[in-house]
């Protein structure tokens, strides 16, 4: 059980991060909720399984506004225990007809925001020696497909990103890990 632990879950307001948020709730985890449109709704959802739940609109391709809500985590319930790095976008298109700043911004949102909020959240997991970091990968972070090079090129990272944070923490009581 997860009873008076944190998880901060990025792109959460709806699919994938919103079931990860429900299911941590689930377990007893206060939940700060993170994403673009109606949080409200979502909100409601995670608040009925009895839990404390905040929400953050941190734009995951800001640095300081990741920085922001990490900090506004730990005011509202003490800590960041459980990490879940989930936000993500995509966009389709042949190599030579991608947009350069959807390519820097699937990076920025993908990729570089799990930096962000890891290298935010990993000092207090660390003084608290206990904490989980839980990157949502794909397997397009094994396998390519066509017309998705920066998506391919985010997940490839976020599995490389995992594995190093990993052997950093390896001798702590915070664990990484890609799912």
């Amino acid at each position: 059980m997860l009873k008076g632990k944190t998880a901060l879950v990025t792109g959460s307001t709806s699919g994938i991060g919103l079931g990860i948020a429900l299911r941590l709730a689930a377990q007893g985890a206060n939940i700060m909720l993170n994403g673009f449109g109606d949080h409200a709704g979502p909100k409601a959802q995670v608040e009925a399984l009895g839990v404390k739940v905040g929400y953050h609109g941190a734009d995951m391709s800001k640095p300081a506004e990741i920085e922001a809500m990490v900090r506004a985590a730990e005011a509202e319930f003490g800590a960041v225990d459980i990490l879940v790095n989930n936000a993500g976008i995509q966009h389709v298109a042949l190599v030579e007809d991608f947009p350069p700043e959807k390519w820097d911004a699937i990076i920025a949102i993908n990729l570089s925001s799990a930096f962000h909020t890891t290298r935010h959240a990993l000092p207090g997991m660390k003084q608290r020696n206990w904490g989980r970091i839980i990157n949502v990968a794909s397997t397009h972070g094994l396998v390519a497909s066509a017309q998705k090079s920066a998506y391919v090129a985010s997940k490839h990272g976020i599995l490389g990103f995992t594995k190093a944070l990993a052997l950093e923490t390896a001798t702590t009581g915070v664990t990484a890990n890609a799912i």
